[in-house]
């Protein structure tokens, strides 16, 4: 389908489509993987995905000793908000908030087994319109899913918003290789094994080669701490993990 001229359009991979189709199309993609996400997860990133986490969560460094509000945004299936109650003290609570309510019931399921269920609250709601006060949260987090947010200047808006004075905000993303020779290799595996490997798993293909279409989009690690800082926060930054393949990008609200 062609945009019509007069609307503001977007990128959906290396698709051109209206802006205000983007979020439905994003929708889409992840009811068809939700129940294998964690999965497939594990499988296209050879389980690293889990040590970057980790390294996120000790970034964030809940408190043990007092209340600690955390919010952790795009986040359905609980993979970080678990991390994050572990990490912090009996006094941690854990607000798990995605768009997709597939992938917000996978995490209430996983929460039940893991015991945590008290400790997460699951809110169904946009990054670009959050249903929380202002001074709400001790910190933000969002992983693997700001790049699916249709005006990412206005989810980033949100998170200065709903964070307290002195707190922190987190964004683990994928990035741009810059380790000549993995580019080609990570480029090969991309386009043409994780597409294969989710057909196989999922029976879907077209969603993970959107998902990796949508990694080549989103803006250069100097680009996307710049916007955090247009944004409001102080003392943005990045620490660029294996390779350049993902970033973790901060800011604080002072």
């Amino acid at each position: 389908m062609t945009p019509s001229r007069d609307r503001e359009t977007t990128h959906f991979g290396f698709s051109s489509i209206p802006l205000d189709e983007k979020q439905s199309q994003v929708d889409d993609v992840f009811h068809k993987v939700a129940g294998r996400y964690d999965l497939m997860n594990d499988l296209m990133s050879g389980g690293l995905h889990r040590l970057w986490k980790e390294r996120l969560v000790t970034m964030v460094h809940p408190a043990r000793s007092t209340p600690f509000a955390h919010l952790d945004v795009a986040g359905g299936t609980g993979d970080v908000a678990f991390k994050i109650a572990r990490a912090g003290g009996a006094r941690t609570h854990v607000t798990v908030l995605d768009i997709n309510a597939d992938m917000l019931e996978v995490g209430k399921q996983r929460a039940e087994k893991r015991g945590l269920a008290d400790r997460l609250t699951f809110v169904e709601a946009n990054a670009e319109d959050l249903p929380f006060p202002d001074n709400s949260f001790d910190a933000y987090t969002i992983a693997f899913g700001i790049r699916n947010v249709p005006r990412i200047a206005r989810a980033l808006s949100e998170a200065y918003r709903v964070l307290k004075r002195g707190s922190r905000f987190f964004c683990l993303e994928f990035s741009h290789v810059d380790v000549p020779g993995l580019d080609r290799f990570y480029d090969a595996y991309s386009f043409h094994v994780i597409p294969a490997i989710g057909k196989a798993i999922t029976g879907e293909s077209q969603p993970y080669r959107y998902l990796v279409e949508s990694i080549r989009q989103f803006p250069p690690a100097e680009e996307f701490r710049d916007m955090i800082t247009q944004a409001g926060f102080q003392r943005a930054s990045f620490t660029r993990l294996s390779g350049g393949i993902v970033a973790i990008h901060s800011g604080w609200k002072l």
